[in-house]
């Protein structure tokens, strides 16, 4: 059984409700103070990477954790990508050069896009299995020069001829955002784990059985709210969603535009509120998919997670509700207990 290694998403650190905003309405300027912070509360946390998401309403990922890395000394950023709105080989260059200066911290998320709108405003008409194509011709041409190789490439969405680099870095870590069976390919075939937003064990067992099978990874995006007791948790969990307000309108119309399979079934899945004890959608149709969280005490969110990990789940990117609060709390007494080290009161 693999250990489990955990990540942390800067999507919100700093901005508390910011999900329940409009993407429309919401600043792309980075709180650079508040997101370096977090940066060094993660670090001594011992989380893995921090996750710099991409959008038209946030900064640019890659250089934001350019940013961040110069403030850090050990996290590692994981940077959000998608195919189709740059050269692969300039993309390379960039993760290339960034890697130099941080001593590797650097590992990729590479997405293929959950809206057609937010698509088209960068260029892309692709449809979603399309995207996913694309994606994987641009990932066989990122391999390629990270094996330090001399790329020839003539496909359907890209060509290359004598393409080089001679910055070269080990190859970063991949991940794969999605739960449609085109995200599960490319993972295959390119990643090294594949995100997907959680369904109890029960469910889930079969659909990530190809990837551990083919030696890859699986893990999940997910959200935590852990307190000392359940119903401690739970009074949490209910004031979320109050403090969230009339947002719930801003989520239907993005859940009606998104094609994406991993944000449209977590939307389906909040028609349930608990889908295990713990695994709770209530926030959902307020702050979107990535919010779908653990809920309940420090002992009950622990076992969650290894109850995912007993089923082959072996990394977790997680957010909070603040992000600050959260990770002190998982820190502090849930990630003690997940490895097996004895609590105190």
């Amino acid at each position: 059984m693999m250990r489990l290694r955990f990540h942390w998403s800067l999507s919100a650190v700093g901005e508390k409700l910011r999900a329940a905003q409009s993407r429309a309405s919401q600043s792309a300027l980075p709180q650079l103070g508040a997101l370096a912070r977090f940066c060094r509360q993660a670090e001594e946390a011992g989380i893995d990477s921090l996750l710099t998401a991409f959008g038209f309403h946030r900064p640019d990922p890659l250089i934001l954790a350019t940013a961040l890395g110069a403030q850090t000394s050990r996290i590692r950023f994981m940077i959000a990508v998608r195919s189709g709105l740059m050269s692969p080989v300039a993309f390379v260059q960039q993760v290339n050069t960034l890697s130099a200066l941080t001593g590797g911290r650097v590992s990729l998320n590479v997405v293929a896009g959950h809206t057609p709108n937010e698509q088209r405003g960068y260029g892309d008409f692709l449809a979603h299995d399309e995207r996913y194509a694309r994606t994987g011709e641009f990932l066989a041409i990122c391999r390629a020069l990270w094996r330090g190789e001399s790329v020839d490439f003539d496909g359907r969405h890209y060509r290359v001829e004598g393409a080089r680099l001679n910055l070269r870095v080990p190859a970063p870590e991949i991940f794969i955002g999605g739960n449609s069976e085109a995200a599960t390919a490319l993972a295959l075939e390119h990643g090294d784990c594949l995100w997907r937003v959680p369904e109890p064990p029960s469910t889930l067992r079969a659909k990530i059985a190809p990837l551990l099978d083919a030696g890859k990874e699986a893990g999940l995006l997910m959200s935590l709210i852990a307190r000392p007791t359940r119903e401690e948790a739970v009074r949490a969990a209910r004031a979320l969603v109050a403090s969230a307000g009339a947002s719930r309108r801003t989520h239907d119309e993005f859940a009606s535009r998104s094609d994406s399979v991993a944000f449209t079934s977590a939307y389906r899945a909040a028609d349930t509120e608990w889908l295990t004890p713990t695994l709770w959608t209530g926030a959902v149709p307020y702050l979107g998919a990535p919010s779908m969280a653990l809920v309940g005490s420090f002992d009950d969110v622990a076992e969650a997670m290894l109850d995912f990990q007993a089923i082959g789940i072996s990394q977790f990117l997680f957010l909070g509700w603040p992000d600050e609060e959260e990770l002190a709390l998982f820190a502090g007494e849930v990630l003690p207990r997940v490895r097996g080290v004895t609590v105190t009161a």
